[in-house]
């Protein structure tokens, strides 16, 4: 990476958007209380382009298969040099269609930024020094049938490629249905005879159906989501738009379907996954991954498979800000995806790490525990373990019933009399209106202490020493404050991507030999290299809250420049004189 100068920045600093009597005054007013669709999403990315033009570019990586365009906002200070010449981080979310809050808090993390690039220091420093790339919606075309189409809180998670998931020579004949036209894709439950049905009436709530035992005979079906059987096969929603998962379609460690589910033909055959990917390994400068899903309230790393063990240094990264996370979101857990979740296969932040040697997390985004809290508010039988009866309580006491769409009569071609009922898409897996900002501003707080802890290196004066011969030592010690390794301990096991480098040049001196030290207390012991010593190659870079040092013996006399080159972190320079 190469180096850039660091302006003080001091012309661009517009009115402060800070606190002024407790309020904050935005020179761009969002709405942070809403979910919006792709094209909003798009006004919104232009929106903060018209304001900070020095600061926001686009690059469109790509089209999703209905063709909606993928662009990444490029969030940087042009004016203290090229994004391409700085460590950055990539922010997506949505790659689900509907886990939607991820976009959301892609997009607040750069305008929260911008807005306070004048009157924070630490936001005016990643702006000067860092870069973000942020493509909001990894699945635009789920999205947007997410929001326009009929469905359930957990229902268009899949992109819109067609596909037999049935397996009978049909695509996507058989989906969900809008029984009723409400827009919404609802549950069906059906009356039987007394003795005859699997589920019976909650005593206290007649929303909610509770497994029948001997006691307490059952009068009730489940008949799963409204549905009709389209194409006459017996069965119903057997083969709805889609029925794919684009992470799971990652190169690394991916799998064929009838192992992992959704997997496609082959690594990034989906034109999004694919364009992504492309981008990613053109910007070798990204340092850190963040990829937001819904939910849970968890912090994700990998690996996602037990076969798979990351080396004890980078975990030891992957701790601290894990670990950091937990007091930033409330609710959320810090996690090991195969150990703490589930079995992935094909995952996206596995590849950016295993892959690509970038830390990487996925956020899980909204946490049920916080309807309520910690534990319940209110007394009663139902303890807080109780899930349903703690959505419902919530619903009635805090959206005055807003979420849940009674029990209601329709007619159904093959179950006759059904009741349809159930809550609505927009509970359960995403935030309340009134609680979004809170997760989004949290959980880009999250990006911000990731991105602050990207490598920042500082050369320390050379030391000179003459030996016999009219030769000298020349050591440079190069001291990284920060968690993160310029290179990931996986990078440099696995040789990803271009080592780090230091050299040393001189108009009159030459270079005889280099190489690292390996013992702190006898600087005499170096891994000498054996060509072109006076260019070193650092497969394992400078580690996190430690220290590289580096020697050369040389002939000559004058000036010299010893700099150190990193695609992860910030290139230093340091000189020195030998004596004439």
């Amino acid at each position: 990476m190469r180096l850039f100068p660091v302006l003080c920045g001091l012309a661009l600093l517009a009115p402060a958007a800070a606190a002024q009597g407790g309020r904050m005054q935005p020179k761009v007013e969002i709405a942070w209380n809403r979910y919006y669709d792709h094209a909003e999403l798009l006004a919104i990315m232009d929106r903060l382009q018209a304001a900070w033009p020095e600061f926001v570019r686009f690059v469109d990586i790509g089209e999703s298969y209905e063709g909606r365009r993928m662009r990444v906002l490029v969030l940087a200070n042009q004016r203290t040099g090229e994004d391409t010449g700085k460590p950055a981080m990539w922010v997506d979310g949505n790659v689900h269609g509907n886990e939607v809050q991820g976009a959301e808090a892609a997009l607040y993390l750069a305008w929260w930024l911008l807005e306070h690039y004048a009157d924070n220091e630490r936001a005016r420093k990643l702006l000067d020094t860092r870069a973000f790339y942020i493509l909001p919606s990894q699945n635009p075309d789920g999205r947007d049938s997410w929001f326009h189409d009929p469905h359930d809180a957990h229902s268009s998670r899949t992109g819109r490629k067609p596909y037999d998931n049935d397996r009978d020579g049909l695509l996507d004949e058989d989906g969900p249905d809008d029984l009723d036209g409400d827009g919404e894709i609802l549950s069906m439950r059906k009356k039987v005879a007394p003795g005859t049905g699997d589920y019976r009436l909650h005593p206290d709530d007649a929303r909610i159906l509770i497994r029948a035992d001997r006691e307490h005979p059952g009068d009730y079906e489940l008949l799963g989501d409204e549905g009709l059987d389209n194409d006459g096969d017996g069965r119903v929603n057997e083969d709805g738009v889609g029925g794919y998962d684009m992470n799971r379609n990652w190169p690394s460690d991916w799998q064929p379907g009838h192992i992992q589910f959704g997997a496609g033909d082959y690594p990034l055959s989906f034109p999004e996954t694919r364009a992504i990917a492309a981008f990613l390994l053109a910007h070798p400068n990204v340092a850190a991954v963040q990829s937001f899903h819904n939910s849970g309230g968890m912090i994700l790393r990998g690996p996602g498979d037990q076969a798979f063990a990351y080396p004890g240094e980078d975990a030891a990264v992957y701790d601290a800000i894990g670990q950091e996370g937990e007091l930033i979101l409330p609710f959320y857990r810090y996690m090991i995806i195969w150990r703490d979740l589930y079995t992935v296969h094909g995952g996206f932040v596995n590849w950016t790490y295993e892959g690509l040697g970038i830390f990487s997390f996925t956020n899980e985004l909204w946490a049920s525990p916080q309807y309520y809290g910690g534990g319940r508010e209110r007394p009663g039988p139902s303890d807080y373990s109780d899930g349903q009866q703690n959505e419902f309580d919530f619903n009635d006491s805090v959206l005055l019933g807003q979420a849940f769409v009674d029990w209601h009569p329709a007619r159904h071609p093959l179950y006759g009399e059904v009741e349809i009922g159930g809550f609505k898409r927009e509970h359960g897996r995403v935030a309340p209106s009134f609680m979004i900002e809170e997760m989004l501003h949290r959980n880009a707080m999250f990006c911000v202490r990731h991105a602050e802890e990207i490598a920042e290196l500082e050369a320390l004066a050379p030391k000179v020493e003459p030996l016999e011969g009219g030769l000298h030592r020349v050591t440079v010690t190069l001291v990284n404050d920060k968690t993160m390794p310029t290179r990931s301990a996986m990078a440099g096991r696995e040789h990803i991507g271009t080592p780090d480098s230091v050299s040393l040049e001189g108009p009159d001196l030459t270079v005889l030999a280099g190489g690292v030290q390996t013992d702190r207390w006898r600087p005499e012991r170096l891994d000498w290299q054996e060509r072109d010593p006076a260019r070193l190659r650092l497969e394992r870079g400078v580690p996190g809250h430690g220290s590289a040092t580096v020697a050369w013996i040389v002939r000559g006399r004058g000036d010299f420049t010893v700099q150190y080159v990193a695609d992860k972190a910030d290139d230093v320079r340091v000189t020195g004189t030998l004596p004439r």
